[in-house]
């Protein structure tokens, strides 16, 4: 597994793009709606920032509402989600989603916990 991106979540994709775009001197690689949120990647070299902003009442709104803007998880990119997952539940690890889903990007993902991850929310992206 490798670092594939960090998740941030902010009232405002594009002004947070324009913030770390100018900031770091990295371009927008990729921009979509989906699953309720307007979702920013900026190519950092070797990852990704991914800027979430919600458009609809989800689990970023709900988040933004809990704990303002900020890291929201971090993500690591694998060849095989299912078999990322059977690793982390024979650790013990408590699962988000069961099974891979559709994520941005048309990618497979799936979440951790952040109970059974030291406090992070771990999402791991098959490409």
């Amino acid at each position: 597994m490798r670092f594939d991106h960090a998740g941030i979540a902010t009232a405002d994709a594009a002004a947070t793009a324009e913030l770390f775009g100018g900031l770091l001197g990295r371009p927008v690689v990729h921009e979509e709606r989906f699953d309720g949120m307007d979702v920013v990647f900026l190519d950092c070299g070797g990852g990704y920032l991914e800027l979430l902003e919600p458009n609809e009442d989800g689990p970023i709104a709900r988040y933004l509402d809990r704990a303002g803007p900020g890291i929201h998880h971090l993500a690591f990119a694998t060849d095989d989600v299912a078999t990322a997952l059977d690793r982390a539940r024979a650790m013990g690890i408590e699962l988000v989603d069961e099974e891979p889903r559709p994520g941005a990007w048309g990618h497979e993902v799936a979440f951790l916990h952040p109970e059974s991850t030291g406090g992070v929310l771990i999402e791991f992206v098959e490409h």
